[in-house]
């Protein structure tokens, strides 16, 4: 006896409500251009679905998402079915797209040592008058992929989510990471509490064969590396 088809399975969906639940399930990337427009309009026209209208608009500009990006919020608006709102719509996402290129572009800053850490973090902390703690994650060739500031005050073990700094080193792609932290008493010297950050940071990376290179204490003019001085 043949199974009935589950009510859930995505092809039992409407038309317009189809690619919302195949990227719910299978994933961003398992969606065509038309379908990822298709969500951005929502829904067709009495003639067509969202997927065939979002078909029909991409098929003008020879399926180029670039070409898509420079049409008119009127020009969008010529097709039956996209109102001034669906337009918008459109427009906004593709310029969010066309700016995360431009951001993707950027040659990402390079760790060549403590002091371009220095230089990196010392705006950010180097003048304030409380404790920050920042992770900076680096890909394998040092370069710079993400800095996140770990906790604010003082700086004590109980402070350092290590499952947290390594979840999002694996989300990133992170190979290596640098720890820094500011003294606003001006005073380069690592307490006992620094130290046991370091250690036990280090200790939990190993085991996912990612590197701490480095632990900076930062002042407003100066530094102290963990690294240079061997304590890593």
């Amino acid at each position: 006896m043949q199974e009935k088809p589950s009510s859930f399975s995505i092809k039992n969906w409407s038309q317009d409500d189809q690619p919302r639940e195949k990227l719910l399930y299978k994933g961003k990337a398992a969606l065509s251009d038309a379908e990822l427009v298709a969500i951005l309009i929502g829904s067709g026209n009495r003639e067509e679905s969202a997927v065939a209208l979002s078909k029909r608009i991409l098929a003008t500009t020879d399926n180029n998402l670039s070409d898509l990006g420079k049409r008119s919020i009127k020009q969008l608006m010529e097709f039956k079915g996209i109102g001034e709102a669906k337009a918008i719509t459109i427009a906004a996402a593709l310029e969010l797209g066309r700016r995360r290129r431009g951001e993707e572009a950027l040659e990402k800053k390079k760790i060549t040592s403590s002091k371009s850490v220095f230089e990196l973090m010392q705006p950010i902390i180097g003048e304030l008058q409380h404790e920050e703690f920042w992770i900076i994650y680096l890909n394998n060739s040092n370069k710079v992929i993400q800095k996140n500031q770990l906790s604010k005050g003082g700086i004590t073990g109980t402070l350092v989510d290590v499952r947290l700094v390594l979840k999002n080193a694996l989300e990133v792609g992170a190979t290596g990471l640098i720890l820094a932290h500011n003294h606003p008493s001006g005073s380069l010297k690592p307490s006992e509490a620094d130290k046991q950050i370091t250690q036990k940071l280090k200790i939990a990376a190993q085991s996912l064969d990612i590197k701490v290179l480095d632990h900076l204490i930062i002042t407003e003019k100066a530094y102290f590396s963990f690294a240079d001085e061997t304590l890593l």
